[in-house]
């Protein structure tokens, strides 16, 4: 083997023992986030977090008037919305590809209703969906970062088993968990980042946007 060759080959390992790293680096970074932020959650949230930041919106939407309902359905339950969490907008997951725009902003009236369901149908519909096996891969790299944290979480192996299940299934969409839901009360919609940044962000209070 030439000198180059071995130069170039180490040069690629390197590189990709410092892809990893960083990669790893950053899923301790947002699931240590996430429970320091979100105390009572679960595999189940963790995992729902990084689906949305992956995959976006978990469906495409064909009808604009049913999303509109049951939008307007959260909204007029105000028992749930005022016990929702402070915030008006937060990234999903790892990379934040996503933002949760939380219903609070169109209570609060920082943006309109209209403004918001334009923002997630568009979110929802014009970036082409990655392959569910694509995420199932993707989910496996993060449980092995999850594992090695040994973070001990409650219902552990049972999240597992099923999110293993629905992956298998050929699925990867679920709900947050009871506990979860019964903490923070999670009414919000998912915006893509750069659609967020341009339209939605400059509406919000700049201490609550930056």
């Amino acid at each position: 083997m030439s000198f180059d060759l071995m130069k170039k080959l180490l040069m690629m390992t390197i590189l990709l023992l410092t892809t990893q790293l960083a990669s790893s680096q950053s899923v301790e970074a947002f699931v240590s986030n996430q429970l320091l932020t979100y105390p009572e959650s679960r595999l189940l949230d963790i995992y729902k977090s990084c689906f949305q930041d992956y995959m976006g919106a978990e469906h495409l939407v064909t009808n604009r008037e049913r999303v509109k309902a049951y939008l307007e359905t959260e909204l007029n339950n105000r028992q749930e919305l005022d016990s929702m969490m402070t915030w008006y907008a937060e990234p999903c997951g790892i990379n934040g590809r996503y933002v949760r725009v939380s219903l609070r902003c169109i209570t609060e009236q920082y943006i309109s209703q209209e403004q918001l369901l334009d923002a997630f149908i568009r979110s929802a519909n014009t970036s082409p969906r990655p392959s569910v096996e694509s995420w199932r891969e993707t989910w496996q790299s993060i449980m092995e970062v999850i594992d090695r944290m040994h973070l001990n979480l409650p219902h552990m192996e049972e999240d597992r088993l099923f999110i293993d299940n629905i992956l298998s299934a050929g699925r990867y969409a679920i709900s947050h968990s009871p506990e979860y839901r019964a903490a923070y009360h999670p009414h919000y919609r998912i915006v893509e980042h750069s659609i967020f940044e341009k339209e939605l962000k400059p509406l919000l209070p700049p201490f609550v946007s930056e």
